[in-house]
């Protein structure tokens, strides 16, 4: 039984035993480096941004938007991270809200979560940024910087994708030529609202906090608890609208579906707020909404947490 929506979280099933603790070993090791990474590029001041940050992307990763064929996708948000505190940063932050996804909510699998942190944590932090980097180079001015930021976006959610179908393929679930055609063409159309949400939020912030865009300083600076407590405000407003997602099936479900292996997909053996809904409320827009923002606020937590972790190693 298929419960929990998939989005480009893999499911347990999907991937075959070695191919999933392959995964695990990697992100292992890419974690254990983001740790050591980011304790010369975190500021102090940065520190509250990765919670802020980590419930801005689950939260806004709850809400679906429809694209062709019935088919619906969401942010992914490693690209906007990382372009905010580089990819190091932003692969931490992608684990705290990949784990908890998956933790909370049976967004993913526990057997391989490995594969789901490096595909659309790690993966699109640093082909994303990538992109934006070099196309900054290239473009000056405000639309420069928007068409670069768009780039990198769309990039960020191909190179998940592909990473899927290969993933997907050496598992023996479906062939690599079906998959790689499949999962590229839909999260191509996918990227593209990946692409304007990005800019838009960064076209938000270099409005009210132009400081978030420079790597360089310290954000947010001065006004910090100020600025913590808005975006963190931002992230339950955006769970608040988590009920008007789209109930369309997201790219890798449709996919699955498509090439018959969706039945495949097993639930995880934790199971705490399945379904993205709180129990007990017989409202389920509410149920809904009160679960994403519990959700957020742990995310918060645990970015808040993992910011604090680095810059205690840093001053040892």
């Amino acid at each position: 039984m298929f419960l929990a929506p998939v989005r480009l979280h893999i499911p347990d099933g999907f991937l075959s035993a070695p191919v999933a603790a392959v995964g695990w070993v990697l992100a292992a090791a890419l974690i254990a480096a983001a740790l050591r990474q980011t304790r010369a590029q975190l500021g102090e001041r940065q520190v509250p941004l990765m919670g802020v940050l980590a419930a801005f992307i689950f939260a806004a990763q709850a809400i679906n938007f429809p694209i062709a064929a019935g088919t619906s996708g969401h942010l992914l948000g490693g690209a906007l991270a990382a372009i905010l505190m580089g990819p190091w940063a932003a692969t931490l932050i992608m684990t705290a809200v990949i784990a908890l996804q998956a933790l909370l909510f049976q967004d993913g699998g526990l057997l391989v979560m490995g594969w789901n942190l490096l595909n659309m944590g790690a993966l699109t932090a640093f082909f994303g940024f990538g992109v934006y980097k070099a196309m900054g180079r290239l473009v000056q001015g405000s639309r420069g910087r928007a068409l670069a930021a768009f780039a990198a976006a769309w990039v960020s959610v191909e190179v998940g994708a592909i990473a899927t179908a290969i993933e997907l393929a050496l598992s023996g679930t479906v062939p690599l030529a079906l998959g790689l055609s499949a999962m590229a063409a839909v999260h191509a159309l996918i990227g593209l609202g990946e692409g304007l949400i990005t800019v838009g939020a960064l076209s938000f912030l270099a409005a009210v906090r132009p400081g978030l865009l420079e790597l360089e300083k310290e954000a947010p600076g001065r006004g910090t608890a100020v600025a913590v407590g808005g975006g963190l405000l931002l992230a339950l407003v955006v769970a608040a609208l988590s009920p008007l997602a789209s109930p369309n099936p997201d790219g890798l479900e449709r996919v699955a579906e498509r090439l018959g292996f969706l039945e495949r997909a097993r639930d995880s053996a934790v199971s705490l707020l399945q379904g993205y809904s709180l129990p007990g409320l017989a409202n389920e827009p509410l149920a809904t909404a009160g679960a994403v923002a519990l959700g957020s606020l742990a995310v918060f937590g645990a970015g808040l947490l993992l910011g604090r972790l680095v810059r205690r190693r840093a001053a040892r």
